[in-house]
């Protein structure tokens, strides 16, 4: 159960399009249900997420980066949940993605895609703050400036320099492109 489970996250298919190989998708799929509904998928990801950082570092992350990626979303995609991205002209979603240093997933945040990044950035790192203690800085291009950055008082974490140091946010400018001539 485990192995088709892993095969379907690691192709992105449908459950109903699983290899003969394996079981019947409806009786993976229950074994699935029931680990999510368990907390185990979400444990289970929490302990493979540590095994590469514990070798030499501290298991949690002391910095992350955060970007966001626009999707097309099809007609039958309910109005509540999409919008239009001006920047990108694409009508659908965004997929918030947190990262560490290692490129290790640490959350993700799906919005319309008419939802600015600081808005969501505003929502993603507090509550990445909360489940990350040692959190300190973080890594975003110039969609996350503006009233972000302007009240770190928010952002306020413990980070490992000790008490009293503030959620420090570090943003790089977006180089040009190399243009020949």
């Amino acid at each position: 159960m485990t192995d088709a489970v892993r095969y379907l996250v690691d192709n992105g298919i449908k459950w109903w399009a699983m290899p003969a190989d394996f079981p019947p998708w409806p009786r993976v799929y229950a074994f699935f249900a029931r680990w999510r509904d368990a907390g185990l998928a979400a444990e289970l990801h929490e302990r493979l997420r540590g095994r590469p950082r514990g070798e030499g570092r501290s298991v949690e992350p002391s910095a992350v980066v955060v970007d966001r990626q626009s999707v097309k979303a099809d007609a039958t995609v309910a109005l509540v949940s999409r919008g239009y991205d001006a920047g990108k002209k694409i009508n659908g979603r965004k997929r918030h993605v947190l990262t560490d240093t290692l490129g290790l997933l640490l959350a993700v945040l799906v919005t319309p895609a008419s939802t600015t990044d600081r808005d969501a950035a505003r929502i993603l790192l507090p509550a990445a703050k909360k489940h990350f203690r040692r959190l300190a800085r973080f890594w975003a291009d110039g969609g996350y400036t503006g009233h972000l950055t302007a009240r770190p008082h928010q952002l306020r974490t413990r980070p490992p320099g000790g008490p009293g140091r503030r959620f420090s946010a570090r943003l790089r400018p977006r180089r040009a492109p190399a243009t020949n001539g």
